[in-house]
């Protein structure tokens, strides 16, 4: 998902008013707070500071998160400074995107207010970039971390790891180091390596024909076990119009993150030119059922104890969308990807939702013992109490 800085498009008159007629009259104040586990909430991915405060208006009362994801609005500090206003006294905790490089002079996130100071813990923090790991295994550009070659798997996993450090580190404190900020970003493969280079909570994406379930594994494994947040982002099946699943569709998406315990559930909010929204009635009206739904079904029994890890070999950085995606957007598959793959789909059909992917990387009593069971790639099974 692409973000890039837009100016800002003309709001014809006519779509002014339908948005007005569809979001009803402004909300003065947010849902009550209640004790959810779960954060849920709309990434608005375009320059457009009147819907933006207009998506604020009408989801104040059925969600609780915001992501202020457009470079058009965070790159300029009178917009940013509103947006996030505008949010925190609609109720909602939110999240700001950037992917500015290191040293560029439109750095004016955290540098030229205290966002700590105006808005306390409702700034849940950064999120930086998104898509590293599908970028590298796709070779798709921009590739901010990118290994471009390498002599081998630890070799490719060592240089990817430390370039991205050397981004991320950028973006997690202000101009004086003293506050830092929690690291934020979404993807669809090489959630451990995201991990692995910094970031605090991951959201795994739902979109295309991706399995959500295999997704679901390997983000919450690489959580698990680097003990780190994780969540979902829900973006597009469609590379056209409507882009987005049905309405009926995406509540199913959302209850099965929620179900899997995801701590995030957002839904990608832009176009395909990052222009405009792309929510319907259909979609909101799945927003307000999910909500009802987080109430009335707490969420129990979490723990990875009761959960079963399959354990991949260290820095394989594959997708498992099938066997023939490349390993590290590097080597091509073999016929061990193929068996690995194979054998990963066969313990997703037998364990379904109890399934965490995760990898043999530095595996000791202190974090495996939260696993019923270990079912190691070359046919090793451990079973512990």
């Amino acid at each position: 998902m692409k973000r890039i800085l837009l100016v800002p498009i003309l709001i014809a008159f006519l779509l002014l008013g339908w948005l007005c007629v569809f979001f009803g009259a402004e909300s003065t104040s947010h849902v009550e707070a209640e004790p959810l586990d779960v954060w849920v909430g709309i990434d608005i991915a375009y320059d457009n500071m009147t819907e933006l405060k207009l998506l604020a208006d009408e989801l104040c009362t059925y969600t609780n998160l915001f992501v202020i994801g457009c470079t058009g609005i965070t790159y300029n500090t009178t917009k940013l400074y509103d947006a996030c206003q505008y949010v925190y006294d609609k109720g909602f905790s939110f999240i700001i995107y950037s992917e500015m490089p290191p040293g560029a002079e439109e750095w004016f996130l955290c540098t030229s207010f205290d966002c700590t100071h105006n808005w306390g813990d409702k700034l849940l923090g950064i999120y930086a970039f998104d898509e590293g790991g599908g970028r590298q295994l796709d070779y798709v550009s921009p590739r901010p971390f990118s290994v471009m070659e390498a002599e081998n798997l630890t070799d490719a996993s060592t240089k990817y790891v430390d370039n991205a450090k050397m981004w991320l580190q950028w973006f997690s404190a202000g101009d004086n180091g003293s506050i830092t900020y929690p690291l934020y970003t979404s993807d669809y493969a090489l959630y451990w390596f995201d991990y692995k280079v910094g970031y605090d909570t991951v959201f795994a994406e739902f979109g295309w024909n991706y399995s959500r379930q295999l997704n679901v594994a390997l983000c919450r494994g690489a959580a698990t076990v680097q003990d780190k947040d994780w969540g979902v982002t829900i973006t597009w099946t469609y590379n056209h119009p409507p882009y987005l699943v049905s309405g009926s569709e995406l509540y199913d998406d959302m209850v099965l993150a929620y179900n899997n315990g995801a701590k995030y559930i957002t839904i990608f909010d832009a176009n395909k030119d990052y222009t405009e929204g792309i929510l319907k009635p259909e979609h909101f009206d799945a927003l307000k059922r999910f909500w009802s739904y987080i109430k009335q079904n707490p969420r129990t029994n979490n723990q990875a104890a009761n959960r079963v890890a399959y354990v991949v070999p260290k820095d394989y950085a594959y997708s498992f969308r099938g066997p023939y995606d490349k390993v590290w957007g590097l080597w091509d598959a073999d016929q061990f990807t193929v068996e690995l793959c194979e054998d990963i789909n066969k313990n997703l059909e037998e364990y379904g939702t109890a399934l965490d992917i995760i990898y043999d990387d530095g595996l000791n009593a202190s974090n495996t013992c939260m696993y019923n069971q270990l079912i190691f790639w070359n046919g090793t099974t451990k079973t512990l109490e």
